[in-house]
C-alpha cells in the first residue's frame, strides 16, 4: 500500500473482481505505464453531495418490526432497501416507495454540493474527461442537482434505469454510451458495497470516498477492495492526474 497523502490511499494491485481488465495488469505495474482514463463516473448522495437523509428513520419507518432482525443479519452492512422491499406484494412494496421518496424530498430541501466536487468537475472539464452519473435516488433529485448547481453529468442514471447498484448494469450501459471500455472509467462513490462493488463488477477502476473514516479497518475489505481511498473529492484530482494518462474526449 502506497500513502498518497493523509487522506488518500492507493491499492494498486491487480483487481479482485472477476473480469480481468477492471484494474492494472501485472505489465502495467511492472513497466510503470499509466493506464488510460477517459471517463469518471460518480454516485450522487454522500458524494457529490454531503448526505442529509436519515437513511436509519427511513428504514424503520419502511421495515417497522423487521427493521432490527434484518439489521442483526447485516452483520454491520448497510441495509439494502430497495431489493429488500421487491420481494414485498405490490401493495406493501408501492407503500414503501412512497416512504421513501418522501424521505428523499425532504433531503432535496437541504441539497448541499460536496466540498472538492465543483473543483473536480472543472478538473474534469479542464482535461476533456467525460463524466457521469448513477444513483439509487429518484430522477426528481438528480433534475434538481443540475438545476441548483449548473453541474451537467452526461449520462445521469436514476433508480428508474433497472437493475441498479450494485449492478454493473448501469455503468456498463453509461460506457456503451460513451464508447469507451469500462477499463478506461473510474467509478466513485462512498458505498464500498453498491460504487465499488458496481465498478469491480463491471471492470472499471473504483475510488471508496470515505469522509467520516468508515472502512479504516483493514477488516472493511475482506470481500472487495477499492483501487483507492480518499477522505474528500480534493484528494481525487491528484491522484487521476499522478496515476492514470488522461485522454481527452476530442
Amino acid at each position: 500500500m502506497h500513502l498518497l497523502s493523509r487522506t488518500a490511499i492507493l491499492f494498486f494491485r491487480p483487481s479482485m473482481a472477476t473480469s480481468p481488465i477492471s484494474t492494472p495488469s501485472m505489465a502495467h505495474l511492472v513497466e510503470n505505464v499509466k493506464p488510460k482514463l477517459r471517463g469518471v463516473v460518480f454516485d450522487m448522495d454522500g458524494t457529490l453531495t454531503v448526505p442529509v437523509i436519515d437513511f436509519g428513520a427511513m428504514y424503520r419507518e419502511v421495515l417497522g418490526n423487521e427493521y432490527e432482525s434484518i439489521r442483526s443479519r447485516s452483520r454491520g452492512t448497510s441495509i439494502d432497501i430497495l431489493h429488500h422491499i421487491e420481494t414485498w406484494e405490490p401493495e406493501k412494496q408501492q407503500k414503501a416507495y412512497e416512504v421513501i421518496t418522501e424521505f428523499e424530498r425532504r433531503g432535496l430541501k437541504q441539497l448541499e454540493i460536496m466540498p472538492g466536487a465543483m473543483e473536480l468537475c472543472e478538473f474534469l472539464d479542464d482535461k476533456k474527461i467525460r463524466r457521469g452519473l448513477v444513483t439509487r435516488n429518484v430522477k426528481e433529485s438528480v433534475d434538481l442537482f443540475h438545476i441548483r448547481f449548473g453541474m451537467k453529468f452526461i449520462p445521469a442514471l436514476s433508480r428508474e434505469f433497472r437493475p441498479y447498484k450494485p449492478d454493473p448494469a448501469p455503468l456498463l450501459h453509461i460506457c456503451s454510451e460513451w464508447n469507451i471500455p469500462p477499463n478506461e472509467v473510474i467509478m466513485v462513490g462512498d458505498s464500498l458495497r453498491d460504487d465499488v462493488g458496481c465498478g469491480k463488477g463491471a471492470g472499471a477502476f473504483t475510488c471508496l470516498l470515505d469522509e467520516q473514516g468508515k472502512y479504516d479497518s483493514p477488516e472493511s475489505f475482506a470481500e472487495i477492495q477499492p483501487d483507492f481511498k480518499v477522505s474528500s473529492l480534493r484528494d481525487l484530482h491528484p491522484i487521476l492526474e499522478e496515476n492514470f494518462e488522461l485522454i481527452s474526449d476530442s
